[in-house]
């Protein structure tokens, strides 16, 4: 089989359930933007070695497919998708709140960078605040789950956690903004 098909040539690409819509069509660039955000994560996952952190990685990226999925579709197709759970969100929430009891309070804001696991781990949470963004613009137009926001939302917030706590297992001290005014 192969992958090419022809049809976007002329600068159109099809929805889940037909509809041909242009590649700069917000939906593509809500769904483009989920698949950079699961393409960012899978680099990550692959600079990590904790197997823990691997595998809740693979669970974050299994949503993200859902979200594209949906993001994707037609209205008529939504019925064929699968749903997003307070479940999904509850789990970054928890995942959060046990790095962060293992973390020194915050005092400033802190840049980016320090070890590439943590700069790759901020990447991907600035892509994931662009997703956020899309979606958001695309949901003033389009009935989208609010629980998909919501898990889009946590996740940058779990994504700096997540940044923090490798800094702080691979003993990479966070360098502190502070101005010089």
């Amino acid at each position: 089989m192969k992958i090419y098909t022809k049809t976007g040539d002329d600068g159109t690409t099809s929805l889940y359930g037909g509809q041909r819509v242009n590649k700069h069509n917000l939906k593509v660039e809500a769904y483009g933007s989920i698949d950079e955000l699961n393409a960012q994560l899978g680099l990550l996952r692959d600079l990590v070695d904790d197997y823990d952190i691997k595998s809740k990685i693979i669970l974050i990226q299994k949503v993200l497919f859902s979200i594209g999925s949906i993001l994707a579709s037609t209205p008529k197709m939504k019925h064929k998708l699968p749903k997003m759970k307070p479940s999904d969100v509850e789990f970054l929430e928890l995942e959060m709140d046990g790095m962060t009891a293992n973390l020194d309070p915050m005092t400033h804001f802190i840049l980016p960078g320090g070890h590439p696991i943590v700069s790759q781990c901020h990447v991907a949470r600035c892509v994931c605040r662009r997703s956020e963004r899309r979606v958001c613009q695309l949901a003033e137009n389009e009935d989208i789950d609010p629980t998909l926001i919501k898990f889009i939302n946590r996740l940058s917030d779990y994504l700096f956690i997540l940044s923090r706590s490798l800094a702080r297992s691979l003993s990479v001290e966070e360098t502190k903004w502070i101005t010089e005014n």
